[in-house]
């Protein structure tokens, strides 16, 4: 009876760590879309030519931007983003694809692999207390 027990409050463990792990990529994946959107309406305006209201959505992106990352499980402002920060540039070049029609080599996209596994250790890590 107790293997039983043990087995259940693993399995639940796992659920709860499931469901973290995919509400925490899903909050970064919206924040990092929502910072290179609100990034490159000011691109456009600066380097492409695009009207000075393009500011307006850039702007509203942006602030979405840093309320999203408020959602981030973790207590520490500075873990949320450094962990932000693999997401970002795996992102960075999904819009380098999507958007701007460049397709990324081989060196960016181990680079973002990298960079990924660097933000899931520093969110998902063993702490200590």
């Amino acid at each position: 009876m107790g293997a039983a027990r043990e087995s259940v409050t693993i399995g639940a463990m796992n659920a709860a760590f499931a469901k973290t792990a995919l509400t925490t990529a899903g909050v970064y994946i919206a924040a990092a879309f929502s910072e290179i959107a609100g990034s490159f309406a000011f691109w456009a305006w600066i380097r492409l030519g695009k009207p000075i209201w393009w500011l307006l959505p850039g702007l509203a992106a942006l602030a979405l931007f840093a309320w999203l990352l408020t959602l981030a499980p973790t207590e520490a402002a500075g873990r949320a983003y450094a962990a932000y920060g693999g997401v970002y540039i795996g992102a960075s070049l999904v819009w380098l694809w999507a958007i701007e029609g460049v397709r990324p080599d081989r060196w960016d996209l181990t680079g973002a692999a990298i960079c990924l596994a660097g933000a899931a250790l520093i969110l998902f890590g063993p702490r200590t207390a």
